[in-house]
């Protein structure tokens, strides 16, 4: 009698843990090896920089499942434990202890990695990044007894970062090396919402800011040093200037990658044996017809069911149109769709921007590309329905909030 498959899945993250969820949903009766590097439970990240970082949430409810969960679901984890690398001839994985586990079908889902700063100065005390539980909790401590700190980066991170910061009673200091922040993401007109929330809060934003090194005395950071000679004092320096896909275990040996691990629309990378998802897939999304990688919650969320049931040989496809969202102060705001580079001719506004209550629309071609609600809510089924609709849309209806969302589309 053949032996019970054994699915292997490397990082113990929130990816990982809902792809073992999916397996055991779907009635896979094999070995399920949950592999993570940290040390701590599978949880998710977003409370990281928000509600964790704050004090509001408590640690418990970062964890996708509860401690007895695995056991009680036959789900071999093991944490605080390094996968080498992968051995696809033989299909096993070898751990850094010298052992090797087999599988029959492998998933990756090792997330990113945040992108360092390449200065002087970089890797001293009070320098702090934040992607692990780890991170939240030293930067927690360091918020409770700073006077002030300097964020470089106006990304999504590095603006929760200074809410949380000022909300703390921190003075903050943010570089960013644009001329707003958020530039990449959200474009000049939706972006200065941001600017000018954050600069009401009492946030010193600095522009076009270059930094030269992190300035230290006594082996601590002590500030920031900008290319012109500006000096800017601190206690501690965050850095948040983006995140790189984990994508090495998966170039090492020998899959297609191409800024993180390239997949179809299945999540199955170029062996048929091994899936990716999460932040570290780059996957074919069939509504886009092209391969994106999106570093949100939504994906690690929703992805590895895709990828569980294509590794159980059954009809699977990962379309769900891009998410996040994001809780900064007073404002709240949910994002859906997806818009490249240069890819909108226009920005349509429904609401009150100054209140800060409003829905913006990233129009190509009178296309609704991509919707963002600011403080107001449950709008994201009518957006991903304006989206998908593929036919233009009214700029003036779309802009009356007086007119329902689905009477904005233009006949067929």
């Amino acid at each position: 009698m053949p032996s019970a498959p054994t699915f292997v899945i490397v990082g113990a993250s929130l990816g990982g843990a809902k792809a073992a969820e999916a397996l055991r949903a779907e009635g896979f009766g094999g070995q399920v090896v949950l592999i993570g590097a940290e040390p701590h439970f599978p949880y998710e990240r977003p409370p990281l920089s928000k509600g964790y970082l704050q004090g509001s949430d408590e640690r418990s409810s970062i964890f996708v499942h509860d401690d007895a969960w695995y056991a009680a679901h036959a789900v071999d984890l093991r944490l605080g434990t390094t996968v080498t690398a992968i051995d696809r001839g033989l299909r096993q994985v070898a751990l850094a202890s010298g052992e090797t586990v087999g599988y029959d079908r492998l998933l990756l889902t090792t997330g990113a990695a945040p992108v360092r700063l390449p200065v002087a100065g970089a890797d001293t005390r009070g320098v702090l990044y934040l992607r692990t539980v780890d991170d939240s909790e030293r930067l927690r401590e360091t918020l409770a007894s700073a006077s002030r700190v300097a964020v470089i980066g106006a990304g999504w991170i590095g603006l929760e970062v200074a809410a949380a910061a000022r909300l703390a009673g921190v003075e903050v200091t943010v570089l960013e090396a644009a001329e707003v922040p958020l530039l990449g993401a959200l474009g000049p007109e939706a972006a200065q919402v941001f600017l000018d929330l954050h600069r009401e809060h009492g946030v010193d934003f600095r522009p076009r800011a270059e930094v030269a090194e992190i300035t230290v005395s006594a082996d601590a950071a002590t500030g920031v040093r900008l290319t012109d000679g500006t000096g800017i004092g601190a206690d501690a320096v965050i850095i948040g200037i983006g995140v790189a896909p984990s994508a090495g275990l998966a170039e090492a040996a020998g899959l297609e990658t191409r800024n993180g691990i390239v997949t179809d629309a299945s999540l199955r990378t170029s062996d048929p044996a091994i899936y990716a998802a999460g932040d570290a897939a780059r996957a074919f999304h069939p509504w886009y017809g092209r391969h994106l990688r999106v570093e949100h919650w939504s994906n690690a969320l929703h992805q590895p069911a895709a990828a569980a049931r294509a590794m159980l040989g059954q009809e699977a496809g990962y379309d769900r149109l891009p998410y996040f969202f994001t809780d900064q102060y007073d404002l709240g705001m949910e994002y859906t769709g997806y818009v490249p580079a240069g890819g909108y001719d226009r920005v349509v506004f429904r609401g009150d921007v100054g209140k800060r209550e409003f829905i913006a629309f990233w129009l190509s071609g009178g296309r609704v590309l991509a919707g963002m609600n600011v403080n107001v809510w449950d709008v994201t089924d009518e957006i991903k329905e304006l989206i998908r609709a593929g036919r233009p849309a009214d700029p003036g209806l779309l802009a009356d909030p007086g007119v329902a969302l689905g009477e904005t589309l233009a006949a067929r």
